[in-house]
This record gives C-alpha cells, sequence and structure tokens, in this order.
C-alpha cells in the first residue's frame, strides 16, 4: 500500500514537471511567482483579510511598515489572471464592494479552495539595483477554509486514534450528548447498516457545527462541515466508534472510509495544493475563544500545535525531497478582530498569541521556518473613545452593531497582563476567568471614506505583509 502510494506520487510529481508546475524548473525561464496560503480558523476573518490584503497592496498609502513601499520598490501592482485555470478565483471586487458599498457588510465566508494572482513591477535596490532594471513578481494568494487545514492532522492518525481522541472530548461537552448517545448505543460488532451510518453522521455532524458554534476548532473530518459536491457520499459518511470490530462489522466499515477520507479528500489537497505553498498565514479569532471560555483556548493552543506539526519537516522529509516539494518557509499566526479592544489592549492580545504560538512551537518540537505572531484588524471597523464611569476613565471602542447597525461604545474589560493568567487556566479546565469581566461584541463594518491612493483601514495589516511578502518586494 505504501508502495502504491509512493509511486502515485511520483507519477503526479513527473507530471508536474512535464507541465512546467515545479518551480525549481520554471523559475529561471520565468518570472518569479510566491504561493502565499490563507486559512482562518473558525470566525476569524479570512475572507476580510485576503480582501483587505490586496485593497491595500493595489493602494499602499496605508501600508508604512512595509520596507518596500516606504522604500519607493513597488512601482506598481495590479491583478492578473490566475495561473491555475481548474480553480475558481477569489471574488476580490465582489468582496470589496460588500466592504466599501453605501451599506457595507461583512461579505460570505469562503466554501471551497480559490485563488487570485497580484503582480507587482519592482525596482530592486541595493548598489546594482540603478542597473538591472524593473522586475515581475507575482503573489498567487491561495484561498482555502480552515477546516481543510485541520484535516491535515488526520494523516498521521489511525481510526482507533481518532476515534479514542474524538469521543473523549464529546464526554466533556454538554452539547454532544445526543450525538454521544447514539454512537455509544451502536454496536460496533453489528453488521453494516447504510440507514444507521447515515443518521449517526447527521448527529455526529450536528456536533461539529455545535463545537464550531462555541469557538471551539477540533472539528475534524472538516469536509463534514463544507461537503461540496462530495456530500452523501460514503466518504463523508462515518463516526468515530469505540473497538475495531470483526470483518463486515458496523466498525471495520467507518474504519475503511476513515482511511478512504485520509486518502482520497485529505492527501489530494496535500499533494496538489498544500504541499506547493511557500508561505502560510493562519488567522485565529483569539478574543472569541476567550470569550467562549476555558477550554477553547485549551483547543486553540492545541490546535495550534497540530497545525506545526503538519507544517514541520518530520520523518517524512525524504519523500519531500524525493518528490521535489517545497517546505513552508514562513508561517504567521495572526490573532484578528484587535479593532475589538483599545490600542492599549494590543500589546497583550500580541503577548497572549505570542505565547500560544511558543507553547506550540515547544509541543511540536518544530523547526524548519520563520514563525510569528501578531495582533491585526484586516478592517478596522470601531474608533476609539474614553468614558468616565465613577470616577474611572475606561477605554472603550465604538462601532455600528451587527445585530441593531445602531452606534454604540463598548469596554470590554482588560486582558491580563502575563498570559500565563489565561494559558495557566485554559490548561486548568477552568470552570471561569478574568473574573467573568471580559466580553466581546459583534461589529459591523463601518461606512468609509477613503483618500486617493489610500487602501482600506486595518491594524498592522502592513506588519503582516511584511514579515510575509516583504523581501520578495524589494
Amino acid at each position: 500500500m505504501v508502495i502504491g502510494r509512493l509511486a502515485d506520487e511520483v507519477v503526479r510529481g513527473v507530471g508536474r514537471v512535464a507541465y512546467g508546475v515545479t518551480d525549481t524548473l520554471t523559475s529561471p525561464f520565468s518570472e518569479p511567482a510566491l504561493r502565499l496560503g490563507v486559512t482562518g480558523l473558525s470566525q476569524a476573518g479570512k475572507t476580510v483579510f485576503i480582501t483587505s490584503l490586496v485593497a491595500n497592496l493595489l493602494d499602499r498609502g496605508r501600508m508604512g511598515r512595509m520596507q518596500a513601499v516606504s522604500g519607493g520598490h513597488i512601482e506598481a501592482a495590479f491583478l492578473q489572471p490566475q495561473p491555475d485555470d481548474t480553480l475558481p478565483r477569489f471574488e476580490y471586487e465582489r468582496h470589496l464592494a460588500a466592504l466599501t458599498g453605501p451599506a457595507p457588510h461583512w461579505p460570505e465566508s469562503t466554501r471551497q479552495i480559490s485563488q487570485l494572482r497580484l503582480s507587482f513591477r519592482i525596482r530592486p535596490g541595493g548598489m546594482l539595483g540603478g542597473f538591472r532594471g524593473a522586475q515581475i513578481r507575482h503573489v498567487d494568494i491561495i484561498d482555502y477554509p480552515g477546516e481543510w487545514l485541520l484535516d491535515l492532522v488526520l494523516l498521521d492518525k489511525s481510526y482507533p486514534q481518532w476515534s479514542e481522541s474524538v469521543l473523549a472530548r464529546m464526554q466533556a461537552r454538554p452539547f454532544a450528548a445526543d450525538a454521544l448517545a447514539q454512537i455509544t448505543a451502536t454496536d460496533p460488532d453489528a453488521r453494516h447498516d447504510e440507514g444507521t451510518a447515515q443518521a449517526l453522521t447527521e448527529a455526529f455532524t450536528a456536533y461539529l457545527q455545535a463545537a464550531r458554534a462555541a469557538g471551539l476548532h477540533d472539528i475534524t473530518p472538516g469536509r463534514f462541515l463544507l461537503p461540496g459536491d462530495l456530500a452523501g457520499s460514503p466518504v463523508l459518511t462515518f463516526v468515530p466508534l469505540p473497538g475495531s470490530g470483526g470483518r463486515g462489522s458496523f466498525a471495520r466499515e467507518m474504519a475503511r472510509r476513515f482511511d478512504a477520507y485520509k486518502a482520497q479528500v485529505v492527501r489530494p489537497f496535500f499533494r496538489d495544493h498544500f504541499a506547493r505553498i511557500d508561505r502560510q498565514v493562519v488567522l485565529a479569532d483569539v478574543l472569541g475563544a476567550i470569550h467562549a471560555g476555558p477550554e477553547a483556548v485549551d483547543r486553540l493552543g492545541a490546535t495550534m500545535t497540530e497545525l506545526l506539526s503538519a507544517f514541520r519537516p518530520g520523518r517524512n522529509a525524504w519523500l519531500t525531497r524525493l518528490l521535489g516539494g517545497k517546505r513552508v518557509e514562513r508561517i504567521l499566526f495572526a490573532a484578528t478582530k484587535a479593532d475589538h479592544i483599545h490600542h492599549s489592549q494590543h500589546a497583550r492580545l500580541t503577548a497572549l498569541m505570542t505565547a500560544l504560538l511558543r507553547q506550540a512551537r515547544d509541543r511540536a518540537d518544530f523547526a524548519g521556518a520563520r514563525t510569528d505572531a501578531l495582533a491585526i484588524a484586516a478592517l478596522r471597523a470601531t474608533v476609539e473613545e474614553q468614558h468616565d464611569r465613577a470616577g474611572e476613565t475606561l477605554d472603550c471602542v465604538r462601532g455600528r452593531l451587527l445585530e441593531t447597525g445602531k452606534q454604540a461604545a463598548f469596554y470590554p474589560g482588560e486582558l491580563p497582563a502575563d498570559p500565563a493568567a489565561i494559558l495557566g487556566a485554559a490548561r486548568d479546565h477552568a470552570a471561569r476567568w478574568l473574573e467573568g469581566e471580559y466580553e466581546i461584541m459583534r461589529f459591523a463594518p463601518a461606512v468609509l471614506t477613503r483618500a486617493p491612493g489610500d487602501g482600506l483601514p486595518h491594524i498592522r495589516l502592513d506588519a503582516a505583509a511584511e514579515f510575509l511578502l516583504g523581501d520578495v518586494l524589494r
């Protein structure tokens, strides 16, 4: 089986060479392209991030932290047809219109992989820059749902391992009671019955949806939530079960479908898209996780650990070299929605994200790529104000409420100066924290007025772009 899988990937690798896809072969003869993967965990604002990033790279008046901008290296930026004709184009214009129209609203979340090519005419720096002339460089932005990225951790798990971990988490979650009751009432040694499998899968999918709504990130298999053309297929009709079962049993069929899911859904994504990414940004709604409680933050840290394990060069590094594949060079973990708190709290949010990243690095024993953490807002939806309450000055943010459209000033409370106050409570599974004072509010995008040459208002999006793209744009 291993030989067959290896042969299949080698054949596909040869096909990529034959059609000029492998960058190491094409780069000497064509304009270089960098592939930037963008994904987000639940409710992180991935579509807004890509839209604002592109808008601010086209009109760079707000991108002063990028050395390529402050140094005048970018002469022009423009959109071009994407290089992969088989992928949908990221609907940049439609999403930008949603954010900047007379009645601005958040665009719909991405439900499939898409791509956009942003090209730059660069005047290189350095002593020889004036003699080399302008160069064209491309950034291919690959947009894919975060649920798909989370599925990469399944490649290193067997069906019994996955079942054991999922069932253990379900037992501690009240909203999993219905699905868990149906699963535990099923005899794994009984003969397989498709009606039962479909009913169990429906209940298990409802549990995954509830987990996502609760701000949790351990929601594999991710395609259960975004099935697309695979909806109702056997490869998306299985559940975790205790025990292995004998030939023809229910558990044996569930294990077979789990393996088929990895082979026919997860592995092709890794092989055809993920393995070709040069840089990666992972967006996370850390404030939402804090509001959801200690378990949500604990699972966020565990998810970051598993994601770094998927990125790291490990025991399969020799296979990567054999196939001419590339390792991800830089990974940015970005805590989004920094505009939901006053700027006086931003350093604490960044410190928390940095601590989560450090924790993930230590647990994953990760090496081989540059990683960083930032607190950002891809589109700033609030303004800052100060209000007095009982003689105390509060640092507030004001914005348009998503539910009512009314303007409101909001004080969410203070994040702790030491991230350990949050991470320790999450690790110890505390029932509550921050004395119950920390809250969040959902804001709608503000009506924008932009000066010529300005992109969308943001917080540290230019710093994120500098880390991800700065070295190739100067």
